[in-house]
């Protein structure tokens, strides 16, 4: 019988969690910065605004920026001063420290 008691109450905990309102799901991202390459054009040529398919990618992608600005092979293309302003007129988030 206690068994079966547990077995239930775990059942109706996992419900609970399944349907709250705050639960909140999150999506592993692959970080793989030639996922930024719709980018290069608006980075390289700063007059021409960055595409959907850019914006996409920066979003998807934001998690990684720390990683590839500490990435000393990356480091140099990651401080190009034209990848915040890509960003924020994508309305992401670039970050100034890591």
């Amino acid at each position: 019988m206690k068994r079966v008691s547990f077995v239930i109450l775990c059942v109706v905990a996992l419900v609970v969690v399944v349907f709250s309102g705050e639960t909140c799901m999150v999506e592993a991202v692959t970080c793989s910065p030639i996922e930024l390459s719709p980018c290069l054009a608006a980075i390289m040529m700063p007059s021409q605004p960055p595409s959907a398919a850019c914006c996409s990618k920066l979003k998807e992608q934001q998690p990684c920026f720390c990683g590839y600005i500490k990435d000393p092979a990356l480091k140099r293309y990651m401080n190009n001063p034209n990848i915040p302003k890509v960003a924020s007129s994508c309305g992401v988030a670039y970050p100034r420290k890591c």
